[in-house]
């Protein structure tokens, strides 16, 4: 066997040498995140509604966020019933009542002043010499104390500060004229109604600047600050309204809102209630419920308070005033027989302004005012069927209520029928030419005048102080029923706050 030479071996191709190999780039550092920016960016972004834990705290803000709502317009309106009692209950209501004594103070501060100067050095006619002056004195005090409410009641208003300072400087020079007509009429020792000219002339001074200046401008402080007190009351009550709007319309958001944590806990958990969120939602319906029930009340009682107390007890205040100073017409008529027709027109004014009868075409004069208030007022029952009257007491008789209130009334207008018989019996002595006989039943010497004239005053006043209960009444029901409403709306926003957390938390914590 031949053998074959060896092959050699054929040597591998050879790679020519090239650059080397760039090296490897260096890993980039990681990124690290701040877990507050991150949130944040899932916060914006939604992301987190999309996880159940998220859409549980969406509702739980939104209830939250519900609550303080309800829990800011139920203060407010709270708020504005307290201010609203307070203005009517306990600050510029009563002074307002008060301005109107300044009124009846000054007008029958001259009515005494004609009575004393009337009776001249018969001091027993009338009430007396004594009494007269002694009432006149007790008017005054009651009119400077009064004048020193209006001031105040005044504040930062100029115009009615100015008022109440021209009525101050007035009242002064009014009592420089009384007194010298007082004077006059001591030294004089005139017999009844006989008054010597110069005393005359210095109350005719007088009387004039008290019916044209201050009993005026006191009828105005009144009517101004009324006009404040109402503006304020509708005002406030307009907004003890509007709030119990908004508590109701928050308490319906908050209700409908933990009624969709209800059923959304209810759908994702498979649990059919939550205990806490349910108790959560009653308290809610107790909390919006009885505050908008409360604010309605409230409401209530203020317009009780306004317009069967206030309003009627700065009326009748008026009318007693107009009353005492026609009263004081009667004595001025027979004082000073030369200005005796103008005195007997604002009379009638008076009259008409307190009792304004239905005359139908006859023409107004004293004479058919009379017999209209014998037609008119003489079958009227108060509380039963049409008024046939106008005036004070006519707007009195369209609200009066029956019971206690139309008593005081049907009293009021029986003595105000005599008050103008005796007034018609002595116009009739008087233009006979029997002065002297006027003047006896005037004064209550030979007639019950002076007495009849105090039962009609003092069924006024009864009448007045039916309304000043009602007025009492509701301001403390309106008082009564705010007592304690500063803790319970945060306390019961508390409350419910803590029955939502406590209803998702066991949730919550089934993803941890």
């Amino acid at each position: 066997m031949t053998m074959s030479p060896a092959q050699p071996a054929v040597p591998a191709p050879r790679t020519p040498p090239g650059p080397p190999p760039s090296p490897l780039p260096d890993p980039e550092p990681p990124v690290v995140q701040r877990a507050g920016g991150g949130r944040l960016r899932t916060f914006f972004r939604g992301r987190w509604l999309k996880t159940i834990p998220g859409r549980v705290r969406m509702h739980v803000v939104l209830c939250l966020a519900a609550i303080v709502a309800l829990l800011a317009v139920l203060t407010l309106a709270l708020g504005n019933a307290r201010d609203s009692v307070e203005t009517i209950g306990h600050d510029a209501g009563p002074q307002v009542v008060a301005t109107g004594t300044l009124y009846f103070a000054l007008s029958d501060m001259d009515a005494q002043v004609s009575n004393i100067l009337l009776i001249g050095r018969e001091h027993d006619l009338g009430v007396g010499y004594d009494e007269s002056l002694r009432v006149y004195e007790r008017r005054r005090a009651e009119a400077d104390a009064a004048a020193v409410q209006a001031a105040q009641l005044a504040g930062r208003d100029p115009a009615l500060k100015r008022t109440v300072q021209e009525v101050l400087d007035g009242l002064g020079k009014y009592e420089r004229l009384v007194g010298q007509a007082m004077q006059i009429d001591a030294q004089s020792a005139h017999a009844p109604g006989e008054l010597p000219g110069q005393g005359i002339d210095a109350y005719r001074q007088a009387t004039d600047l008290m019916k044209l200046q201050l009993l005026p401008k006191a009828y105005n402080i009144t009517l101004d600050s009324g006009a404040h007190v109402r503006q304020s009351y509708e005002t406030k009550r307009s907004a003890v309204l509007a709030g119990r709007t908004w508590v109701a319309a928050t308490g319906l958001i908050v209700l409908l809102l933990l009624i969709a944590t209800q059923l959304y806990l209810a759908r994702t958990f498979r649990r059919a209630l939550n205990p806490a969120l349910v108790l959560a939602t009653l308290a809610a319906i107790v909390l919006t419920t009885v505050g908008a029930g409360l604010l309605t009340a409230h409401a209530g009682h203020i317009k009780k308070a306004k317009v069967d107390g206030f309003d009627s007890i700065l009326q009748l205040s008026r009318a007693r005033a107009i009353s005492h100073s026609a009263f004081a017409d009667e004595s001025r008529y027979l004082l000073d027989p030369g200005r005796a027709d103008t005195y007997e027109q604002t009379y009638l004014d008076k009259s008409l302004a307190v009792i304004y009868p239905d005359l139908g075409n006859k023409p107004v004069n004293l004479e058919n005012y009379y017999a209209g208030l014998e037609q008119k007022v003489a079958a009227y029952k108060p509380g039963q069927g049409a008024v046939p009257f106008l005036g004070f007491l006519g707007d009195e008789a369209r609200t009066a209520d029956r019971g206690r209130e139309a008593d005081a009334l049907a009293r009021t207008l029986r003595a105000y029928r005599a008050v103008q018989r005796n007034d018609a019996q002595m116009r009739r002595l008087a233009s006979a030419g029997n002065r002297a006989g006027a003047i006896d039943l005037r004064m209550g010497r030979t007639s019950g005048a002076i007495r009849d004239f105090g039962a009609f005053d003092a069924s006024l006043s009864a009448l007045t102080a039916v309304h000043q209960d009602a007025f009492d009444e509701a301001i403390k029901d309106a008082d009564g029923g705010l007592r304690g409403w500063n803790a319970v709306p945060p306390a019961g926003a508390a409350v419910i706050a803590l029955l939502i957390l406590a209803g998702v938390r066991p949730r919550l914590a089934e993803f941890r």
